[in-house]
Parts: C-alpha cells; sequence; structure tokens
C-alpha cells in the first residue's frame, strides 16, 4: 500500500501517511533482520517462534499458544511447526491427560543457537536505532504501546 506522492496535490490524511509510515518502517526493520536470520538458518517466523518456545520452557506450549504469542499471526502454524521439527528445532508430544493437546518444546540445538544470536540481535537493534537518542526512543516506545493498546469503536 502506497500513498499518492504530495506533487499530485492530494491531500493525504495525517492518519493515514501515519499507518503507511508504521507498515515501511516495520517492513524496513525486519528485512534487515531476516537477512541477518537468513545466514543463521531462520527465517524471522522461525526465530520468533523459538524465542517463544524459550520463554515457555520447560513446559512447552500448545500450537494455539504460540499463534497467540506471535508477532504476526502465521495461518499455517502447523506446517511451520513440521518444518522446524524435521530441522531437529523443536519436538512435539501428545498429552496424555488429554489426548488432544500437542505441546511443543524447544530442543537443546535450539537453544544453543538461540544462545549464539541473542547478542548478535540485540547488536543489530542498537544498529538500527543508534541514530536515536534513549530519550526519543522511550517516548516511541510509550506512542507505539498507546496505539497497540487502543480499542476500535
Amino acid at each position: 500500500m502506497s500513498l499518492p506522492s504530495k506533487s499530485s496535490g492530494v491531500s493525504i490524511p495525517l492518519q493515514d501517511r501515519i499507518f503507511v509510515a508504521l507498515l515501511q518502517t516495520a517492513d524496513t526493520l525486519s528485512q534487515e533482520a531476516e537477512q541477518f536470520l537468513k545466514a543463521a538458518g531462520l527465517t524471522g517466523t522461525q526465530y520468533n517462534v523459538l524465542r517463544i518456545l524459550r520463554g515457555a520452557e520447560p513446559e512447552g506450549l500448545p500450537c494455539r499458544g504460540i499463534g497467540d504469542r506471535m508477532i504476526s499471526h502465521d495461518p499455517d502454524m502447523t506446517r511451520l511447526l513440521d518444518r522446524m521439527e524435521k530441522r531437529g528445532l523443536i519436538t512435539r508430544e501428545r498429552q496424555t491427560d488429554d489426548r488432544r493437546v500437542v505441546k511443543t518444546r524447544i530442543t537443546p540445538q535450539a537453544l544453543r543457537l538461540l544462545k549464539t544470536l541473542d547478542q548478535p540481535v540485540h547488536e543489530l537493534h542498537k544498529r538500527q536505532f543508534r541514530h536515536m537518542p534513549a530519550a526519543r526512543l522511550k517516548i516511541l516506545s510509550r506512542l507505539l504501546e498507546e496505539v497497540r493498546a487502543r480499542k476500535l469503536e
């Protein structure tokens, strides 16, 4: 989605400009992270799943619990988890007390991979925002939280 250029003479409402700017910014930052993670053999979505599962240790999570915590919705979570299981990044086990529930857990191999990525990912994010002073980053964080917390009417 893009908006008409300023030279087209069309007045673009501020909210429309902000919406597009947020999407463009998120895309730019995501592409940089995707390129970095690609070198480690992961997609951004796979990395997100692994971070979620690391935080859910040792209990693990059902598929729906992972989906609820994802940054962006993946319409085919089962297929994503299938691929990750084949790579040895996760394990899945049907629960004995409720056979409908399949718990997903991160493997030791994936935990080691995440550990090697933690500092480099942190450094990437520092580089992505190094041009902004800490006070402005705090303001930006609060504003983005406010946007996410809104109530649609």
